[in-house]
């Protein structure tokens, strides 16, 4: 089984750059003890969390660029210099979408969320980036602290799937949210996995 390879770029080298506002020092609203807040989170998201749990969630429309593949190392590097180019700041967490293969979970896309969907506009940006404006959902969430191994992202899609049977829900398919780069211990990076319901 693969582990997907996939990371926030280093916060230091984004502040270095001027792309990032993090505030590792600022508690946030609603997150469990022991979150990192690196990164402001999109306007009306819920905060991550809790550990270890299935909870069903509802986030707002937002708008998020968006990039193709499952290269996670050149995904993220086009999608960082697409907001680089047009000064908008990072936020957290970068979105990807993940399908289930033989072999486990593969990332076939990858996003940068905007901070609100005012901000900048939706279209194309070249050939491999494309900005988009996603409607509200609501999603079944299950968020861990530690490692994004193949275990524990078995163990959250297994703990969803099972509570879409218990609750007789459908989703469409589902999506990972990473909350933390390589500067916080792996132990200390905070996860989520969902699967987005069919309303």
């Amino acid at each position: 089984m693969k582990t997907p390879l996939i990371s926030l770029c280093s916060l230091a080298l984004l502040v270095a750059t001027g792309c990032a506002e993090p505030t590792p020092s600022t508690p946030l609203e609603g997150a469990p003890t022991g979150y990192v807040n690196e990164a402001k989170l999109p306007q009306g998201w819920p905060a991550p969390g809790p550990f270890g749990e299935v909870v069903e969630k509802t986030y707002p429309a937002y708008r998020a660029a968006f990039t193709e593949g499952g290269r996670s190392g050149s995904s993220f590097w086009k999608l960082f210099r697409h907001i680089k180019s047009r000064d908008i700041p990072m936020t957290a967490p970068v979105e990807m979408t993940m399908e289930e293969e033989e072999e486990g979970m593969e990332m076939t896309s990858m996003a940068f969320l905007y901070q609100n969907p005012t901000v900048g506009e939706a279209g194309a940006d070249g050939e491999t980036v494309e900005v988009k404006d996603v409607p509200a959902a609501r999603v079944l969430s299950y968020a861990w602290q530690g490692a994004r191994s193949d275990e524990a992202l078995e163990k959250a899609k297994e703990a969803l799937k099972t509570e879409l049977t218990r609750l007789e829900l459908k989703s469409s398919g589902f999506r990972l949210l990473g909350y933390n780069g390589p500067s916080v211990p792996k132990k200390q990076r905070t996860h989520e996995l969902q699967a987005l319901l069919v309303e």
